[in-house]
């Protein structure tokens, strides 16, 4: 494999930058820390380069995720102030949620008229995403059972850094209310994306009940708002890598490298187990669907890493429905099973919850049995239904149900000190399940298209310039 000049540049810079780092960072230091400070700019520069030669929106919010962490490492002062730049591409992509969801599961449902399909893709959806969660949950488990890095923890000073958190406790009926939305424009407001979908569900269940007099006007608009979101969406996309970086500088800025010990274990036993579960699970129900793993891949790759970066499901919510019709996944069976899985299917977020509650209670000393520890964690589950739109949902659900459970809270603040390192995991494997659920119901309704060549955009503007220089002659 030939390697061209700038990449080898790169390559070396890199090295030298390390190299220098290291020096720098010894005591006593070997070598003045500006030297070090420079050469990782250099490098970053080069880098830069490279990604713009590139002209690959991936590869650029890579890079933006290095320059983030590098400007929160070295100005941290300057980093805590850029946190507006990832809140500013946030609410942008907020804003195309809603109607894209609604448009896209509307043109689905009624643009068919098979009400009896949607009932039997939803019980498909459904069983999936229980089975696939469950899995997560005894990985999660076995992992932080295997590894014990809520044990020995040191309780001093830990009261001075609390952070103060509102608990959120849920009955039953407040889990099964919360799904029904009682105002769609507070549903929207508020960024409840499971209540859109219950609304746009009855609505589309309507629309295809009524005479095609009155069905083909709505369905027409909403087929026509669809396409508008999706171009919106690749508008907004061109702010990701400046959003990213900014959400990075924030998140270095505020924590540094080094978080406790413990704290660290248990980064790794996430992301370990995270990794197993991907290996374990996500890819042997790829093969038995017989679904294209590498092109799946390489079709998820930009969604996942602005979930990772960004640590909103949300953001990568329209790139990833793009990128799943790109590989044959019609687009009514991916508006209803990506949106209704950010709720049902969350496999990051279940596997997340059984490793933090276990986390508590070995940090407090108390030894649940495998008994205990399954209530605890299918609790868990049940509450956190639901409350995907809630900032730090997973967390405050947390903290309420270790306090029903008698155990203490302050092992929850702990994990708060570096949340946002494992939501970024969490995130990207909650958007890689979604994407592989759409895949998979797909096939299992017989209806996944092999072999599907997306039509290339540039071709598609061509066309509509050909069709109207014909229409104006």
């Amino acid at each position: 494999m030939k390697i061209s000049r700038l990449t080898l540049l790169v390559l070396v810079l890199f090295a030298l930058a390390a190299g220098l780092t290291v020096l720098a960072a010894r005591t006593p230091p070997l070598l003045d820390p500006r030297v070090a400070l420079a050469a990782r700019w250099l490098f970053l520069v080069a880098l830069t380069w490279a990604a713009w030669k590139r002209r690959s929106l991936t590869f650029w919010i890579v890079i933006s995720m290095f320059i983030g962490a590098e400007i929160g490492n070295d100005y941290p002062d300057v980093a805590v102030n850029l946190k507006v730049l990832s809140d500013i591409f946030l609410r942008l992509v907020k804003t195309i949620i809603a109607p894209l969801v609604f448009a896209t599961l509307v043109v689905g449902i009624a643009g068919h008229a098979d009400l009896k399909q949607v009932g039997r893709m939803g019980i498909k959806a459904l069983v999936y995403f229980e089975v696939v969660t469950t899995f997560a949950l005894f990985i999660g488990l076995a992992a932080i059972n295997l590894t014990k890095a809520g044990a020995g923890i040191d309780r001093t000073g830990i009261a001075a850094d609390v952070e103060q958190l509102q608990t959120v406790e849920q009955s039953t009926s407040d889990i099964i209310l919360h799904i029904f939305p009682e105002n769609i424009a507070k549903s929207v407001a508020n960024g409840e994306v499971l209540q859109v979908v219950i609304f746009a569900l009855i609505f589309a269940v309507g629309l295809a009940m009524v005479h095609q007099r009155h069905r083909q006007p709505m369905i027409t608009i909403t087929e026509s708002l669809s396409e508008v979101m999706f171009k919106f969406t690749n508008i907004v996309m061109y702010f990701a890598p400046i959003g990213v970086g900014g959400a990075i500088a924030y998140t270095v800025g505020k924590m540094g490298f080094a978080p406790l010990f413990n704290a660290f274990q248990l980064l790794l036993t996430l992301y370990g187990a995270l990794i197993v579960f991907v290996l374990v699970v996500l890819l042997p129900v790829a093969l038995i669907a017989r679904l294209p793993v590498m092109r799946i891949v390489k079709a998820i790759a930009e969604p996942v890493s602005i979930a990772f970066a960004t640590t909103s499901s949300e953001a990568a919510l329209p790139r990833a429905m793009e990128a799943m019709e790109s590989v044959g996944v019609p687009r009514r069976i991916v508006a209803f099973v990506m949106p209704t899985g950010y709720s049902f299917n969350l496999d990051g977020t279940t596997l997340y919850l059984s490793l933090a509650a276990v986390f508590v209670a070995q940090a407090a000393g108390v030894d649940l049995t495998w008994g205990q520890q399954l209530v605890m964690v299918f609790t868990l589950m049940l509450t956190s239904k639901g409350v995907a739109g809630v900032p730090r949902a997973s967390l405050v659900i947390l903290l309420a149900t270790v306090a029903s459970f008698n155990l203490p809270a302050w092992p929850v603040f702990i994990i708060l000190g570096i949340d946002a390192l494992m939501d970024m995991a969490r995130t990207a494997v909650n958007v890689a399940g979604n994407c592989l659920a759409s895949a998979v119901v797909a096939r299992w309704e017989g209806e996944f298209i092999d072999n599907y060549v997306a039509p290339d955009p540039v071709d598609d503007l061509a066309e509509t310039d050909s069709a109207l220089l014909q229409h104006g002659h």
